[in-house]
């Protein structure tokens, strides 16, 4: 898997923990939903602020607000799609819960890979839920609150 990361903000995780993390999350994603984690599939990844994602949000989703993380699949070929993070918004919700950034960073990372591959927790009656969950106990991720 190939996952190329941009940042517009400070706090942004290192790529290589982005990488390593999603590496291990796609070998989790059940291969009818996702192509062989170790072929060509490509990732992209931008950190950035509220501003931004608030915009991304109100122009894709109709949503005039920030939201940590949003997922858009690609329509065809190696690539994957694009998972867009708000540093900010991540590092409010995990002082929240009593959690690191990065934390809630690697959390947000796997959500975004299982709307890539097909998921969508707001139609498919708590199944991505379920496999969220499951993925992020084997990661070692803490659940969320």
């Amino acid at each position: 898997m190939q996952v190329a990361i941009a940042s517009k903000v400070s706090g942004s995780p290192p790529p290589r923990r982005v990488r390593s993390l999603l590496a291990r999350a796609a070998r989790l994603v059940p291969q009818s939903r996702i192509q062989n984690p170790k072929s060509k599939i490509e990732v992209s990844v931008l950190f950035c602020g509220d501003g931004a994602i608030r915009t991304l949000n109100r122009r894709y989703r109709r949503v005039d607000a920030p939201t940590d993380v949003l997922a858009f699949p690609a329509q065809s070929g190696g690539l994957l799609g694009d998972i867009v993070i708000s540093v900010p918004y991540a590092s409010r919700q995990a002082r929240r819960r009593g959690e690191s950034p990065a934390r809630e960073i690697d959390r947000l990372l796997l959500h975004g890979l299982l709307h890539l591959s097909g998921y969508d927790h707001e139609t498919d009656g708590g199944e991505m839920d379920v496999l969220e969950r499951k993925i992020r106990r084997r990661l070692r991720l803490a659940e969320a609150a």
